[in-house]
């Protein structure tokens, strides 16, 4: 990571990014704990500039990592395949609870 680990999560998340934090006390989150958290959100819902903020934060095989590890199971199917698509991951762990063929993810 690119950042000082004390550095506090809320003087660094762009202010468009908050409410998709909404349950949580940003300022309560760390770096390096809640970066799956913050990975996922941001992927989700971030908008280009937010996404660039995320990219220099973790790097890019950070997120390739959270994508094998956990995309499948975090993103909603199209926000997992552009992102997997755009960072050429190729290999990833699949959900343990398969969703019938046609039934589409419904949060």
């Amino acid at each position: 990571m690119n950042m000082n680990p004390n550095q506090s999560f809320a003087a660094e998340i762009p202010k468009g990014l908050l409410p998709y934090f909404q349950e949580y006390y940003p300022e309560s989150l760390d770096l390096e704990q809640d970066s799956n958290l913050i990975i996922q959100r941001t992927l989700e819902f971030g908008t280009w500039e937010e996404n660039r903020w995320l990219f220099r934060l973790y790097g890019v095989d950070r997120i390739r990592a959270f994508l094998s590890r956990h995309g499948e199971r975090f993103l909603p199917p199209t926000v997992f395949n552009y992102w997997r698509k755009l960072l050429k991951v190729k290999q990833w762990q699949s959900s343990p609870f398969p969703t019938p063929k046609g039934e589409l993810w419904n949060p």
